[in-house]
């Protein structure tokens, strides 16, 4: 393990939630609650304010009802998610090649392989000036730990959340992991947990007191080795910067399962052409497609077909995958949809499209193709749906998001990122012809807008730059920034 501080661990604070709230000057100080709202659905993120009624991610929603029930409910936006994340991690490959992303709001970062940081100091500095850069970007905090290894760095910006920046000094690893809980450390999860208490261990302290020989008996020969020497402060895993990917894929769970073979297949083809989309916004093609279907009885099945070369066409995608969906029987029900395409590759296949779909008219078979997809929709009944917390315009009133929806009617909060207070409320027909969905708008003011959004100042997010005071706590080295979401009046639940 290096001496100095210089592996960064970076994690955005509720970031799901903090965006919205960002976005939504109405739930700034309130409790938001992003994920499912069916009754399947489980929490992605719960704000600050939310978690003091004991709401956590991964907890069911209906369970975050219960405990929360006047919290603002939102669906979530994952095209925002994303642009917002490539803002942040753009920030941390400036400082180093080394940049392992963990998740969208989370990645370690090696600033001594970046020539960045050599020191405590050096590193503090980085630290520091990453999120200020990271408020000014994007509106948003984020927590910064700081120490000599992966493991110990996670744990400096859990200490240091929300909004703060821990260093962990040299010399002082041992004594801080001592009183921790065993689940601090990586690798121990409930399972390991119980099974350590149930032997009488309960902090890192007592996993060193017990020595090697014992928690490998208690563990196993690799787990054991591992955990004794996490518990000594010792962490050898290097960062390991993003690796390329290997497959692109969406996928959609129903709340009801599908019965009807047609929706089924329109399905595929709408989860079709959002796989494409997401591969070509990442510059790839790929082979093979994929498909995936979780049937009534929590079976899962996957097909899979590799065409010829490698492709980007959503019309050759499409195609493949209602090929797939052929071999599937779903007449018990669908509850989960998925398409993906793998054997990636960074060309295309210009004549592909003919290859699959052409040589049928090579053979004489051009009457027998399918509709396109626009006609066969367009023959549909056409259901518009308003998803809580994602954007709309409104042709008299301008932007704003769905606080929800039902009995034929919708409600809108109409305010955007810079609004200085929280919108006003209008409530119109699920088929107004005046209203529609809208691309998310731009946080902070003068900055592009993401997912193709049409711009729009922006306020900062809702979060003030505020000075730095630094404090020492113990021997973690603690720096807050000023600032926090502004108050704002009661917001009426989507």
């Amino acid at each position: 393990m290096r001496n100095a501080p210089t592996i960064l661990h970076l994690d955005m604070d509720a970031f799901y939630a903090s965006v919205e709230q960002a976005s939504k000057p109405s739930l700034r100080g309130k409790a938001v609650i992003v994920g499912g709202l069916g009754p399947r659905g489980v929490v992605a993120t719960a704000s600050y304010e939310a978690r003091v009624f004991g709401v956590h991610s991964a907890m069911p929603m209906g369970q975050a009802r219960r405990l929360a029930p006047n919290a603002a409910y939102l669906v979530p936006r994952f095209g925002i998610y994303r642009d917002i994340s490539e803002q942040v991690m753009g920030l941390l490959r400036e400082l180093s090649p080394l940049v392992e992303p963990l998740s969208l709001d989370e990645a370690f970062v090696d600033l001594e392989a970046g020539g960045v940081a050599w020191d405590e100091e050096s590193a503090r500095l980085v630290g520091v000036k990453l999120r200020a850069d990271i408020r000014a970007v994007t509106g948003l905090a984020g927590s910064v730990g700081l120490a000599a290894s992966k493991m110990l760095a996670k744990i400096a910006s859990e200490e240091a959340k929300p909004d703060g920046l821990v260093v962990i000094e040299p010399g002082t690893e041992r004594a801080l992991l001592a009183p921790m809980s065993v689940r601090t450390l990586p690798g121990v999860g409930p399972a390991t947990g119980d099974h350590l208490r149930r032997a009488g261990i309960h902090t890192v302290d007592e996993i060193a007191e017990a020595g090697e020989d014992e928690l490998v008996r208690l563990l196993g020969k690799a787990h054991g080795h591992a955990l004794y020497a996490m518990a000594l402060a010792l962490d050898e895993r290097p960062v390991v910067a993003e690796r390329e990917a290997k497959s692109v894929s969406v996928e959609d769970t129903y709340d009801v399962d599908i019965h009807d073979r047609v929706r089924v297949g329109l399905e595929v083809q709408r989860l079709a052409d959002r796989c494409v989309r997401r591969l070509r916004g990442a510059g790839l093609s790929g082979r093979t497609i994929v498909l995936k279907v979780r049937r009534y009885d929590f079976s899962t099945l996957t097909r899979s077909e590799t065409l010829r070369g490698p492709t980007d066409d959503p019309g050759v995608v499409r195609e493949a995958a209602l090929r797939l969906l052929d071999s599937v029987d779903t007449t018990g029900g669908v509850r989960l949809l998925g398409v993906g395409v793998s054997g990636l590759a960074d060309y295309t296949q210009e004549d592909l499209f003919a290859q699959v779909a052409g040589e049928r008219v090579e053979h004489g078979e051009e009457g027998d193709r399918e509709e396109p997809l626009a006609e066969r929709e367009a023959a549909l009944p056409v259901e518009r749906r308003w998803v809580a917390g994602h954007d709309v315009r409104h042709v008299e009133h301008g932007h704003g998001w769905v606080q929800g929806s039902g009995l034929g009617r919708v409600t809108v909060r109409f305010e955007t990122p810079e609004s200085s207070e929280p919108g006003r409320v209008r409530t119109f027909r699920v088929d107004d012809p005046g209203l529609e969905a809208a691309e998310p708008l731009p946080l902070v003011r003068g900055r592009p807008g993401v997912s193709g959004g049409d711009g729009g100042d922006a306020g900062g997010g809702g979060t003030g730059a505020g000075g730095v005071l630094e404090v020492e706590v113990g021997h973690l080295g603690r720096e807050r920034g000023g600032g926090g979401m502004g108050e704002a009046p009661p917001v009426v639940p989507g």
